[in-house]
């Protein structure tokens, strides 16, 4: 597998593993206790959770339904972690909040929607993984395709995911090895998913990123 540099806060982590309105409307930040809600590089194609924890799959395709129906909490809580921090920003400029080819995509093809949202979790045993997701619009399906298969290919450059800076964690170092996108009409939403504290199972950051991105924009 290939490996590309993409976000982080100077645009310099590694993607690995998977597949690949006002100017700022709002800014917003959230801290729950005990539930929230709920680059040079990529692949050609998503990959599926290599499932060595047990049940991981099943529970998985659960909690996929459960993100694609808006339940956020629902849907991580089935994976056993549990959302506790949040950060979304909504945007309309993508073309500063990206670099490389991808950025040079945005100044002939301009996004329509760009929302970026960032969140901890945790399964109650100081194991936190960070999940940044990012939905980004077009005007027209042809033109979200087009942009898929732009930053679903190595070297090409990304959107930069939020810091986790905003959820009052260290700054983590996204490197893409946990990563998953999929494509509804004219939005392409990338998800990506770190360990923060702790110890957890890659095979479930797969399975966390995979299923944050099913959700809905916010």
């Amino acid at each position: 597998m290939q490996d590309r540099e993409i976000g982080g806060a100077g645009g310099g982590s590694k993607k690995g593993k998977a597949k690949g309105g006002a100017v700022v409307a709002a800014a917003v930040v959230a801290l729950a206790g005990a539930a929230g809600v709920g680059g040079e590089a990529a692949l050609s194609a998503n990959t599926a959770t290599s499932g060595s924890t047990p049940g991981l799959n099943a529970r998985k395709a659960d909690s996929k339904k459960n993100a694609r129906d808006g339940d956020a909490d629902r849907a991580f809580d089935r994976l056993g972690t549990r959302i506790r921090q949040k950060a979304v920003k909504q945007d309309l400029e993508c073309l500063t909040n990206s670099f490389g080819q991808v950025r040079e995509f945005f100044l002939h093809t301009p996004c329509t929607a760009l929302d970026r949202w960032i969140f901890a979790t945790d399964d109650g045993a100081g194991n936190v993984a960070v999940v940044s997701v990012v939905w980004v619009s077009f005007s027209d399906r042809a033109r979200t395709k087009r942009f898929e298969r732009l930053i679903d290919v190595y070297g090409t450059g990304d959107v930069r995911p939020l810091g986790s800076s905003l959820l009052g964690m260290a700054d983590i170092r996204f490197t893409a090895r946990h990563y998953w996108s999929e494509t509804r009409g004219n939005t392409i939403t990338i998800a990506e998913s770190e360990p923060a504290t702790g110890h957890v199972e890659p095979d479930l950051l797969d399975a966390m990123t995979e299923v944050a991105a099913q959700l809905p924009r916010p």
